[in-house]
């Protein structure tokens, strides 16, 4: 019988490669696989987390869109966020897409051809190319951005103000006094084979496509770089305004055009499901003689009202998609297979084929995920394969053709040594607990088990240590965490508190300021709150929302690493693998290690305290023996049995005639639970949890705290503009430290919003529901009625 993966290995398997794509793909302009490999991943993705709603986290790529702005650029925060659209691979896809948005709008759904039942779509093709915005105060170029993860972009107005089409200053009059305009920097065909041309006759640098060459090209250091590529714009929408515009998007667009904005001339509006079919069809077949690349068609519901009514999920708008072409398919040789180690250790498979063309993109390589994949395709070295770019992007090994494959063609094996550092490579283990039993199967997924010894992991365990939702070490990028690592001046987090001048001032592109600026910012982060602490170790599966549950929940490192895996599930949204995972790393001598280093070198965390109130005397009787999970003690039962006898030593201690006491309570269920409190070991380890509980405050029997639940807790706010006396991501902490949840849209469930200058749709949002607004003064008042002085 085969063993199915277990779909939490699998989703955080599928997060860590969504991961590493975005980073290549959007930070550094190399991406590593083919889109369409990525797409694949994410509709995996995204499939897994709907079958299982548990194993949704806030740091899942589904939740949020992909990338980090670059360091060498300022940062630009969006004020509305830059989500990214839903895909549509299908005719069915498109088809469901008109019917939810029929549905939610309260359209006849039975014929199409009724009046009023259809709804008008603004059609665009869909360039491949970068997401910009353009930011017009009183009509004047302000301020260019790059989307970078949707909320924080990269400053690029001096690249941007190079763009021949992209006007300084708007045309006409009758402008909003701020416009924010969205749209695409993208590369025409002709100027890219020019520009490849002209590389290849200087021995410079050739770009794998025009996307690439436009990306590449609007993050140049040097603007004057940036002026002598053939680059062009076409705006697509809007963000923040201030003013009136027209209340459909193709009535926006138009609207732009008029004043100097290059619009799509492809712009069509339709009527109905048909109408965008039809023009998808049209798209497709006059795609190779458009003069830019297009990896499909954009429809928006037109109506502005509608699309208001329709909203947000967490990383896209239910009133638009982008309608993907069908995939290209080519043949090409697998002439070797190499293994790749990521942050976690594990090791990857990647195919390394012939290169060939496939929807005009040379491909040479492409993931093969994990050995099981290999298993499944039955791939050898040598093999001919067929190689797929599913919505035009990179490809994917769909098939092996076992007709041609040759007599020397060679089986594909697991190194049993890491390829960076020699160390043994094992096989991961799921292991299962439930009704009393402990089921291990074999995982999916290799890992090098040389941790921190392995520079591959060190390296990604460094970048992750450093980040700016971790420990934000500001100037520490990759080529810098390289160097240290490549001259043996760090072998742990730890070790970049120990880092000296003289050390540093050594390093490629370093002088006496840089130096002393890296030396502060590492000194500076020293005073780290315990929730960027937790997420900064990186414990696998564990990222910013689960460290913050952590951290507010038990309140201490101490309690966090000395937590047993059965007392972490009674915390909300904490599985069994991802309490083993927590459990698992304090246990990890080497981790045990490290974190004594990063405090005796001076790390010190900030707001620990005691466990929170709310989980003070949490867990009761019945919850705990129900999470036994005693084989026929059902949660019924369990909640009987506490009633009963009132205390864990008392039903250990009880006999076949006390349980029979017990109201409907069964003998196969007597028999299970004195068999079960018979056995040494479980009945030592039942105690030794109750213990923890009792030590850590959330016994049945320990006394309930006297402050109650948290002051906003149960409640969510919404943030939105600007705020003078510190950033958002600050004003978020404060809020979630008094118990709220902090969500990025605005709903009918939402509490409060506290609107800064700048603010925009949501604020419109909260008046049109009625919802309570504080501005930065009020936010300043409410902290402080609560102890909070900024």
């Amino acid at each position: 019988m085969t063993v199915q993966p277990d779909p939490a290995l699998r989703v955080k398997e599928l997060r860590d490669l969504i991961d590493q794509h975005n980073y290549s793909y959007y930070v550094l302009d190399e991406p590593t696989v083919p889109d369409a490999e990525y797409d694949r991943l994410f509709t995996e993705l995204r499939a897994l987390e709907e079958a299982n709603p548990d194993l949704v986290t806030p740091d899942s790529p589904t939740q949020r869109v992909g990338g980090l702005a670059s360091g060498a650029f300022g940062q630009v925060r969006h004020e509305v966020p830059m989500l990214s659209l839903g895909n549509a691979f299908a005719e069915s896809d498109m088809l469901d897409f008109d019917r939810r948005i029929r549905r939610t709008l309260d359209l006849p759904e039975g014929d199409l051809f009724a009046a009023g039942s259809s709804v008008a779509y603004c059609c665009e093709p869909k360039l491949d190319g970068l997401a910009i915005s353009l930011l017009y105060e009183d009509g004047v170029l302000t301020r260019g951005a790059t989307r970078g993860d949707g909320t924080t972009g990269e400053d690029i107005t001096a690249n941007v103000r190079t763009v021949r089409n992209i006007p300084l200053r708007l045309r006409g009059e009758g402008w909003p006094a701020v416009l924010e305009v969205r749209g695409e920097v993208y590369m025409p065909k002709a100027g890219f084979e020019r520009l490849n041309a002209e590389a290849r006759e200087t021995g410079g640098k050739t770009f794998a496509n025009p996307r690439n060459a436009a990306a590449g090209s609007l993050r140049q250091l040097d603007s004057g770089i940036t002026a002598r590529r053939p680059l062009e714009f076409c705006s697509y929408g809007i963000g923040r305004f201030e003013g009136e515009l027209p209340d459909t998007q193709v009535g926006i667009l138009h609207r732009l055009r008029d004043w100097g904005m290059p619009i799509s001339r492809e712009l069509k509006l339709v009527e109905g499901i048909d109408g965008c079919l039809d023009y998808y069809r049209d798209i497709g077949e006059r795609r190779s003689s458009l003069p830019y690349e297009i990896d499909g068609v954009v429809f928006k519901v037109n109506d502005l009202g509608w699309q208001r009514e329709l909203g947000f999920r967490a990383r896209e708008p239910r009133w638009a998609i982008a309608h993907k072409f069908p995939a290209s398919e080519e043949m090409t040789e697998l002439l070797d297979v190499e293994f790749q180690v990521g942050r976690t250790g594990a090791v990857t498979p990647v195919a390394r084929l012939r290169p060939v063309q496939v929807a005009g993109v040379t491909v040479s390589n492409a993931t093969l995920h994990n050995m099981d994949e290999v298993q499944r395709l039955g791939v050898m070295i040598g093999d001919t394969v067929i190689i797929r770019r599913a919505g035009d992007v990179i490809p994917q090994v769909m098939q092996v053709v076992t007709d041609l494959r040759p007599a020397d063609a060679r089986p594909v094996q697991i190194p049993e040594h890491c390829p960076v550092c020699g160390s043994a490579v094992e096989r991961t283990q799921l292991v299962k607990r439930g009704r009393g039993r402990q089921t291990v199967t074999e995982g999916a997924v290799y890992r090098c088990v040389g941790r921190l010894a392995c520079k591959a992991q060190l390296k990604q365990a460094i970048i992750h240590f450093v980040s700016r939702r971790a420990m934000d070490i500001d100037g520490l990028g990759e080529k810098i965490v390289e160097q240290l690592i490549e001259r043996e001046m760090i072998a742990s987090p730890a070790d970049l508190y120990a880092l000296t001048y003289d050390q540093v001032v050594t390093l490629d592109g370093f002088a006496e300021v840089s130096t002393n600026n890296l030396l502060l910012a590492i000194q500076q982060s020293k005073q780290a709150n315990l929730a960027r602490f937790i997420y900064a170790l990186g414990i696998p599966d564990v990222g910013e929302e689960t460290a913050k549950l952590l951290a507010r929940a038990l309140g201490s490192l101490e309690r966090i690493s000395q937590a047993r895996p059965e007392v972490l599930q009674f915390l909300p949204e904490i599985g069994a693998e991802v309490a083993h995972e927590i459990t698992a790393f304090f246990e990890d001598e080497h981790n045990r290690k490290v974190i004594r280093q990063l405090l005796e070198r001076g790390v010190q965390l900030q707001e620990e305290g005691g466990l929170a109130p709310e989980f003070a005397a949490s867990v009761s009787l019945g919850e705990f023996l129900a999470r036994l999970e005693i084989p026929s003690v059902a949660a019924t039962s369990a909640q009987r049995l506490a009633e009963r006898f009132g205390s864990l030593s008392a039903i250990i201690e009880a006999d076949w005639l006390d349980l029979k006491q017990v109201e409907r309570l069964n003998e196969k269920a007597i028999r299970s639970l004195r068999d079960y409190f018979a056995d040494a070991g479980k009945r030592q380890r039942v105690l030794d949890i109750e213990q923890q509980l009792r030590d850590f405050g959330m016994h049945w029997e320990s006394p309930r705290s006297q402050s109650g639940e948290l002051p906003l807790g149960g409640q969510t706010w919404v943030l939105t503009g600007t705020l003078e006396a510190f950033s958002r991501d600050v004003a978020k902490e404060y809020l979630e430290g008094l118990g709220a949840k902090v969500a990025g849209s605005v709903s009918s469930k939402t509490h409060c919003v506290v609107a800064g200058p700048g603010a925009g749709s949501k604020l419109a949002r909260a008046e049109q529901l009625g919802i309570p607004v504080l501005d930065e003064a009020g936010l300043l008042q409410l902290l402080a009625d609560h102890g909070i002085t900024p």
